[in-house]
């Protein structure tokens, strides 16, 4: 198998890492008074539920950690998850659902603007995720991974990526890591930067979102 990381010089690493922070730094100042509405929202639609999700997924040289996401399920949504399993609408290792019962009003909203993402600005700060990247993918599914696929671990995780940008749940797993080796490919601090301005189009409500 050929390795498609290619050793990048000392530049990009910094460079990545600088506008990683200065970028999540920026966000959360920003749209702190987003981050108060949709927290508001969600409590006032379920009072018993925290406002952050918090789920472990695997990282970069499949190191695990905890992703944040605005809650946009039902509380106990992990553990009806086992009883949908069959209705997965991908035909692949990752689930999707388009009317899936576990969503709240809110919690639909947020997924399809994307706004459900932007807690993981945390993330990139801690340096877990960047800016642009490959997703990071739940344990069930790394386990399901051939070492092909594991190639999209070789780097950090973003919060947004080739992915994200070229049609989201309606393209399936295979297509999603070749994307990925795609970008891991071409990485450059350009590359990252056009992706972070199609990803701006997505924040508006993408008709592949769910």
């Amino acid at each position: 198998m050929e390795e498609v990381v290619q050793q990048q010089p000392v530049s990009y690493y910094m460079g990545k890492r600088m506008i990683d922070i200065l970028g999540a730094l920026i966000g959360i100042i920003l749209l702190s008074w987003l981050f108060l509405i949709i927290a508001i929202a969600i409590k006032v639609e379920d009072p018993k539920g925290p406002v952050f999700f918090r789920q472990k997924r695997i990282g970069k040289n499949e190191k695990e950690f905890h992703m944040f996401k605005f809650r946009s399920m039902v509380s106990d949504a992990e553990e009806r998850l086992k009883d949908l399993l069959e209705q997965n609408e991908t035909g692949s290792i990752m689930f999707k659902m388009k009317q899936d019962p576990r969503i709240t009003k809110i919690g639909r909203f947020i997924r399809k603007t994307s706004l459900d993402e932007l807690p993981q600005l945390w993330n990139v700060l801690k340096g877990e995720m960047s800016l642009v990247g490959p997703r990071p993918p739940l344990e069930r599914e790394v386990n399901q991974y051939s070492e092909y696929d594991k190639q999209r671990l070789l780097v950090t995780p973003g919060c947004t990526g080739l992915w994200q940008v070229s049609g989201r749940s309606n393209i399936g797993f295979e297509e999603m890591v070749e994307l990925d080796l795609q970008y891991i490919q071409k990485r450059t601090i350009g590359y990252d930067i056009n992706i972070i301005l199609k990803t701006v189009g997505v924040l508006f409500g993408s008709k592949d979102a769910y």
